[in-house]
């Protein structure tokens, strides 16, 4: 995740320094990257990092403050959201859910970051969490020097990034068979089409 927005922040600054040309000569590789990462991390901006939106857009809990307050907002929220991940990964829970909607955005703008009593998360972790969750964007962890910030962090001090693209995961699942559930759609289908034929005087009509 911290490799796809570091390639989120490479495309808004291809976006401000590339000339129509570049783009035109770089379009089958560089735009078919730029749909995919934009995709999958709406709030990256395509104007300069200067540049501040004002939408109002996600998930309640995954929100940072500056969205909620509405005083526009940069590609720092993107950190927010990838410390409410990770905070969410370890615990099993995220830190600012409330009993509704509304508790949970004033939970985001207005109470401190709590962890669970007892966690056995490591402090490399909670110091990570707790600099990619504060509260002021110009002071979050990410906002001045982006992913290479969270790179350097101790939390991550044995991941080789040079070869991270290129690492195999512990476990692959294995393909799921869908057989069963294609047959007993398949079966449905046609339980409900012969359940809509009228019983009535008209019995090769079928109701729409």
């Amino acid at each position: 995740m911290v490799t796809d927005l570091e390639t989120g922040e490479s495309i808004e600054s291809e976006y401000r320094t590339s000339t129509g040309a570049f783009l035109n000569k770089a379009q089958d590789e560089v735009v078919a990257n730029v749909e995919a990462r934009i995709a999958a991390w709406t709030f990256l901006p395509e104007e300069p990092t200067t540049a501040r939106s004002m939408s109002f857009v996600g998930t309640h809990e995954y929100l940072a403050p500056e969205i909620i307050r509405g005083d526009g907002h940069g590609s720092a929220v993107d950190w927010w959201t990838f410390g409410i991940f990770l905070y969410e990964l370890l615990h099993g829970k995220t830190p600012f859910k409330g009993n509704g909607n509304r508790e949970t955005l004033f939970n985001v703008v207005g109470q401190p970051l709590k962890f669970p009593e007892g966690s056995t998360v490591s402090f490399a972790a909670k110091d990570l969490i707790r600099g990619l969750l504060v509260k002021d964007p110009q002071k979050r962890l990410g906002f001045k020097r982006g992913a290479t910030e969270i790179k350097q962090h101790p939390f991550f001090e044995n991941v080789n990034w040079a070869l991270i693209r290129s690492t195999h995961p512990p476990e692959i699942p294995k393909p799921v068979d869908l057989t069963f559930f294609k047959q007993s759609s398949h079966a449905n289908e046609k339980a409900a089409s012969d359940s809509d034929r009228s019983s009535g005087p008209y019995l090769d009509f079928e109701f729409f």
